[in-house]
């Protein structure tokens, strides 16, 4: 309790230690978007070949990792990809080792891409705003992994079209946690729980639906845990404005693309990261949407 003493006599403090744990937290996000998928890939053929009884001989399909046995958030360390230097700590830093570089590597002069910086940057100024938002509790604790979540499955889904359950289905359990042992979020463990199960039951109605309807898949079953996990968080009063609100993002995103750089129709959309962001809106500002009715608004 003294930290949290500490921190709420000192919201200055407060903003900068949030900022500098969001930034070093966007550095591993970076790691967990790049590596998570190559990791469930691996594990998704292992068990196929074990299933049919065959040597698992497939090289992976990124060049990079292929070239790793062990494969994980913890090893091979950080290294370019092209000349394998080992990244080094004062190489490591977030952001500032991106600008002290010059967006190179310091060994082979590759480009490193701009994403990289751009996602501790995101995650720092996120983290940032829930601790000004909601200042020095333990809520805001809970409230940071879940913004740092959203981060890495909007990536991930973005690239590959994936809502991994290694991140979806504990958020779940961790949104219930929270409102059970009440951390003043003010959602109760009765909406927590009707917000999981109405979340999933919403889209998954909405995909067969369409799926009867056209014989095509409209959603992935990630999408479905993920606004589960949503609703586990902040009950299933705010459901409807999530879902209003990342449709709406989400046809503004996709029409600009097919008018703005010719994207083809036919080909799928994630729903993912629209979710999350929606979900972010009504996690910081939730209170304000729900007094604007936004629901009636688009009647």
């Amino acid at each position: 309790m003294e930290i949290i003493d500490l921190l709420s006599a000192r919201p200055a403090f407060l903003l900068t230690v949030s900022v500098i744990l969001g930034l070093l937290v966007g550095s591993f996000i970076n790691v967990v978007v790049y590596r998570l998928p190559i990791m469930l890939q691996r594990d998704w053929r292992e068990q196929c070949c074990y299933y049919l009884e065959i040597e698992n001989t497939i090289p992976d399909s990124n060049e990079s990792s292929a070239k790793f046995k062990v494969f994980n958030l913890q090893k091979p360390n950080s290294h370019c990809p092209l000349c394998n230097h080992k990244i080094r700590p004062w190489e490591n830093v977030p952001v500032l080792s991106y600008l002290f570089l010059r967006g190179k590597c310091s060994s082979c002069k590759a480009k490193i891409s701009i994403r990289y910086p751009s996602v501790e940057f995101v995650s720092g100024v996120l983290s940032g705003l829930v601790a000004f938002h909601f200042g020095a509790t333990w809520l805001t604790i809970a409230l940071m992994f879940l913004t740092w979540a959203l981060i890495a499955l909007t990536l991930i889904d973005f690239d590959h079209q994936l809502l991994p359950d290694n991140i979806t289905l504990p958020l779940i359990w961790l949104g219930l946690l929270v409102n059970t042992i009440d951390l003043g979020f003010g959602v109760t463990l009765r909406d927590a729980v009707i917000g999981a199960v109405a979340g999933y039951l919403a889209l998954w109605i909405v995909y067969w639906a369409f799926k009867l309807a056209t014989g095509k898949d409209g959603m992935g079953y990630g999408d479905f845990k993920l606004l589960s996990a949503l609703g586990a968080w902040m009950g299933w009063q705010s459901l409807l404005p999530i879902v209003i609100l990342s449709s709406l993002v989400g046809a503004v995103f996709g029409i600009g693309m097919i008018i703005l750089q010719g994207r083809d129709k036919s080909v799928p959309m994630p729903f993912g990261p629209f979710l999350a962001g929606a979900g972010f809106i009504m996690l910081m500002w939730g209170p304000l949407l729900k007094a604007f009715n936004i629901g009636n608004f688009i009647n």
